[in-house]
């Protein structure tokens, strides 16, 4: 099985056009086509059904696209480990980031990572929490950062720190006068939520659940700064990681809502696939990340 027709058959799924994937690949038409064939003749098996506008990929060969990224991933590890045996930490590393951890905790590991070594190639792809453990299962990523905790056979996760929630509103609401506040005074609120999947959301869902919170009306956006325009726009309360929130409380753009005797504490994990246990740029960054 050759190298070059592997990473052409992956090319060909994700663009799922010949064409398409020949300019990708900066190779002929004729060169994908051939290579595929190679492949359909090595495994005795139809890999794509062909139209004259698209492919789709048959039962066979999603099983080979599944096993060709970890065959693809554990090349790429050999060539890191070997420019690892010269002492350098080059090539590419592309990490999975939630929008809280990707937006806010990144950026300063990024730039030290690129200070210590500027010869790796850095990617970051951001995502929720679901989004990120799926792309760290299909080796899109080389690492995941999320928030709060999973479980996957499929995948090494640990914790890497410790994150905390508050409650927030505009400065307007009648709650912000006083030092505390109940739960009785959370029920039938507005609320403003980040989307189903995401971390935060799943934090703000345990939080109604376990103290019986009914809402009044619920705002779902997809982006950490949304939440945050929303609320300071009175739209209504959220739960918002303090990291998330640190600029707008100094400047006094939004107010913290204490609960009385609550403190809204989680996890952030790492997580990547049995494939990238060795891959030296991917210990550099969770040495880097457990500091």
């Amino acid at each position: 099985m050759q190298y070059d027709a592997l990473k052409t058959f992956i090319t060909l799924v994700e663009v799922n056009n010949f064409t398409k994937a020949s300019e990708v690949l900066h190779i002929s038409q004729p060169s994908v086509s051939m290579h595929i064939k190679n492949l359909e003749q090595e495994f005795q098996t139809t890999l794509f059904i062909r139209s004259p506008k698209s492919v789709q990929i048959t039962p066979t060969g999603e099983i080979l696209y599944e096993r060709a990224k970890q065959i693809m991933a554990i090349s790429e590890a050999a060539k890191e480990d070997i420019l690892a045996f010269h002492h350098e930490i080059q090539g590419k590393l592309v990490i999975g980031a939630t929008f809280t951890i990707g937006e806010y905790i990144l950026p300063p590991i990024l730039a030290l990572l690129q200070q210590q070594f500027p010869q790796l190639e850095l990617q970051v792809i951001i995502g929720n929490t679901d989004e990120i453990i799926h792309l760290t299962k299909l080796i899109q990523v080389d690492i995941g950062l999320i928030e709060g905790q999973a479980h996957d056979s499929d995948l090494t996760i640990q914790p890497f720190m410790q994150d905390e929630l508050f409650i927030v509103s505009t400065n307007s609401h009648p709650l912000v006068v006083q030092t505390t506040i109940t739960v009785d005074e959370l029920q039938q609120q507005n609320w403003v939520a980040r989307e189903v999947g995401s971390g935060t959301r799943d934090y703000l869902e345990h939080l109604f659940r376990v103290n019986g919170i009914q809402v009044q009306s619920l705002v779902t956006i997809s982006s950490n700064q949304g939440v945050k325009e929303s609320v300071m726009q009175g739209l209504g309360l959220s739960l918002l990681s303090g990291s998330v929130i640190e600029r707008e409380i100094k400047n006094g753009d939004i107010k913290i809502l204490p609960l009385k005797d609550h403190r809204f504490t989680r996890t952030f994990s790492y997580l990547y696939p049995p494939t990238m246990k060795n891959k030296r740029n991917v210990e550099t960054f969770i040495e880097l990340i457990r500091k």
